[in-house]
């Protein structure tokens, strides 16, 4: 009986650990998601896009939260004088999060 508890321990442990690492991939996932809409919105394309959206997801690792990512995503567009609220902003980083996750269990059911 000892053995069963221990399997079942492990098998939690396991899901808890790939529950993790499908969370960080789809934050990650989000981040990039979210740097290449802004970069749309920027007028960037191509390559600059491509490393446009690597500086948002390098940018959220700064701080804990999204508050970071956000300073600087509002500094950029400031800077180019595009103006977007708040509201707007976080709604495309909640549309993000979601193509994101829907992206990562796609990709896990393969």
């Amino acid at each position: 009986m000892s053995d069963s508890f221990k399997d079942r321990e492990k098998g939690f442990e396991w899901k808890y650990q790939l529950d993790q690492n499908q969370a960080f991939r789809a934050q990650s996932r989000r981040d990039r998601l979210f740097g290449k809409w802004v970069a749309v919105k920027l007028g960037l394309a191509g390559h600059e896009a491509d490393n446009y959206a690597t500086a948002v997801v390098d940018s959220n690792f700064e701080k804990p939260g999204d508050e970071d990512m956000l300073d600087k995503v509002r500094a950029d567009l400031k800077a180019k004088q595009i103006e977007i609220s708040d509201i707007g902003l976080r709604t495309a980083l909640y549309e993000a999060y979601g193509e994101a996750a829907k992206q990562i269990s796609e990709e896990t059911k393969k």
